[in-house]
């Protein structure tokens, strides 16, 4: 049996199982597998297969200040490795430890496969504060896709809503431009899901970008959005009384229905609905073109 076949499969532990691995151990010092020990930060090495490669020299450089003043409160959670330990969570509190010249560490070893190390990866990833929509979104993927877990064990296991996961996942459907921006804090997640149905959603992001819109007024123009405020056509109810008047008036004289669109710039439309050959006829000779000579409506 394939490796991708037992992914898909699910880990035997289960997704809750596999969420309490990567939660606060106790604060104890017992040198015992299972439990919290200490041991030398030296000894630990960072997973090569680790979901997350960018890490905030920011954030590192504030935890790395709180590690000297408080220590490492949360222990790291590592596998046996040859004569090391390699780390399953808490490559982060790693870093900041050797910047804050720690010497040792509290760890928690546990036993784990290649494939489970990588699933917990992603699960520490999505429980990361920081995390942008477009990151917590792809966790959600992969856990999905490569574990074969669903988006109801997913919110059952994370503490979400299924509607929060589905709303996630679909935001990675937008354009690569639209969540470049959407990852770097210039749109929203309210900018973005407006933005899922758009026939042109890079267009309309730079679009929202550019001239600060909020959420509201983006989903505005979604509604009409190749129209020109200018030309934009007025509904029935927003006609003034003199242009109403006037369509009254034409629709009377003709009888047949008669619709004017009036635009701010003093350009429009005048539309003469008529129901018969007969309407057609009357209207030609009122203009004085009789359309009976041209064949109009007769078969060939």
């Amino acid at each position: 049996m394939t490796e991708k076949k037992l992914e898909r499969r699910g880990l035997g532990r289960g997704l809750s199982a596999l969420m309490a691995e990567v939660s606060a151990a106790p604060s104890d010092t017992v040198q015992t597998r299972g439990q919290v020990q200490r041991i030398g930060i030296e000894q630990l090495v960072p997973n090569p297969n680790q979901p997350r490669r960018h890490f905030d020299e920011t954030a590192l450089a504030e935890l790395a200040a709180s590690i000297r003043e408080k220590g490492v409160i949360q222990p790291l959670i590592v596998r046996p490795k040859s004569e090391l330990f390699e780390i399953v969570a808490g490559e982060r509190r790693w870093r900041a430890a050797q910047r804050a010249q720690v010497h040792e560490l509290p760890v928690v070893v546990r036993e784990f496969t290649d494939t489970e190390v990588l699933e917990i990866g992603i699960i520490e990833n999505i429980q990361r504060t920081d995390l942008n929509p477009i990151e917590e979104a792809s966790g959600y993927r992969s856990l999905i896709e490569r574990f074969g877990h669903t988006q109801e064990k997913l919110a059952e296991a994370m503490g979400k809503s299924r509607s929060h996961i589905a709303n996630l996942m679909r935001l990675l459907s937008l354009p690569d431009e639209v969540q470049v921006l959407l990852r770097d804090g210039k749109l929203s997640t309210g900018h973005a899901r407006a933005l899922i149905t758009a026939e042109d959603p890079a267009m309309l992001a730079r679009k929202v970008v550019l001239e600060g819109l909020s959420v509201r007024q983006t989903e505005a123009l979604l509604k009409a959005p190749n129209s020109k405020p200018a030309a934009r056509k007025k509904p029935r109810s927003e006609k003034d009384a003199d242009t109403r008047g006037l369509e009254s008036d034409l629709s009377a004289v003709l009888d047949m229905k008669v619709e004017i669109d009036h635009g701010d710039d003093g350009k429009g439309t005048m539309t003469i609905r008529y129901l018969s050959m007969e309407q057609l006829d009357r209207l030609c000779a009122i203009i004085g073109t009789p359309f009976s000579k041209r064949g109009i409506g007769e078969e060939h």
